[in-house]
């Protein structure tokens, strides 16, 4: 099969014309009749930055992102229409529009800011041990007729909780995954994080013994502002399915970088079809 085209690459690639941003989205990055959740919304956020906080200073971050996924987008030309609702003094207020074919594929809302002074002591979650880390746990290896696309993009290790569609009961998970990426580093932080926040299925999936589709149709994240230099390590992905009924999944999940720091949380309602 063609090389698969990096993030870095499909990053590197962009191109803009006033509040739109363009890019090309290789038919790797494939999600089932979509192109996958994670790297459209990282396009997004990437747009967002170059549109709206090209004069921002360095210390403005990503703190929080609201998708919700309206339509199919198809893998190829999008495009990712950025709009400034409010610049305050701390905080910014920024929506985007992902177009592909003419239709409206995901409508985006991401809140930037600064950090202020504040006479609360900081309060940091520590990560808790897993039962198995990284370095000893097999690889999941990329079968292309039993996986969507966009997973040769990553490496998944299994620490707790089933595997997709193995039938077996749970509604937890803990997973190691990093980008398979030379490249990595160059990504902004904030960006490499949606790109990889949306990659694990939510765990009750790991009860059926057969794939269906499924779908996000909402995804909410509260990020954290991180320093560079994460892009080549294994981050983990601890995830819950809290609420299980008529049809649909309510997903919690905590992202952590490879050194131990929470870079976000995130919740979803995802839709199963089976």
């Amino acid at each position: 099969m063609p090389n698969p085209t990096p993030f870095s690459s499909l990053v590197a690639g962009r191109t803009r014309a006033g509040q739109t941003v363009t890019f090309d989205i290789a038919d790797d990055w494939q999600q089932g009749r979509t192109a996958y959740g994670g790297v459209v919304s990282a396009i997004a956020a990437q747009a967002m930055r170059d549109v709206a906080g090209a004069d921002w200073p360095a210390d403005v971050c990503l703190r929080a992102l609201q998708c919700s996924f309206v339509s199919v987008v198809e893998p190829g030309r999008v495009q990712v229409e950025v709009e400034l609702l409010r610049q305050g003094r701390n905080v910014c207020q920024v929506m985007s529009r992902v177009i592909e074919g003419g239709r409206l594929g995901s409508v985006l809302m991401g809140v930037y800011s600064a950090e202020r002074p504040s006479m609360l002591s900081p309060r940091r979650l520590q990560r808790p041990p897993a039962r198995h880390e990284a370095d000893v746990l097999p690889a999941v290896p990329y079968l292309p007729e039993h996986m969507p696309p966009f997973l040769q993009h990553l490496e998944m290790r299994w620490s707790e909780g089933a595997l997709p569609y193995s039938g077996t009961p749970g509604n937890r998970s803990i997973i190691h995954l990093r980008l398979r990426d030379a490249d990595a580093d160059a990504i902004v932080p904030e960006v490499l994080t949606v790109l990889l926040a949306d990659a694990p299925a939510t765990p009750v999936i790991g009860e059926l013994s057969q794939p269906v589709p499924s779908s996000s149709v909402t995804w909410a994240l509260e990020l954290r502002p991180l320093a560079g230099g994460h892009g080549a390590g294994w981050w983990r992905i601890d995830s819950e399915s809290v609420l299980v009924e008529g049809g649909y999944v309510n997903h919690a999940a905590r992202i952590w970088t490879p050194a131990g720091d929470l870079a976000a949380m995130g919740t979803q309602v995802v839709t199963v079809f089976g």
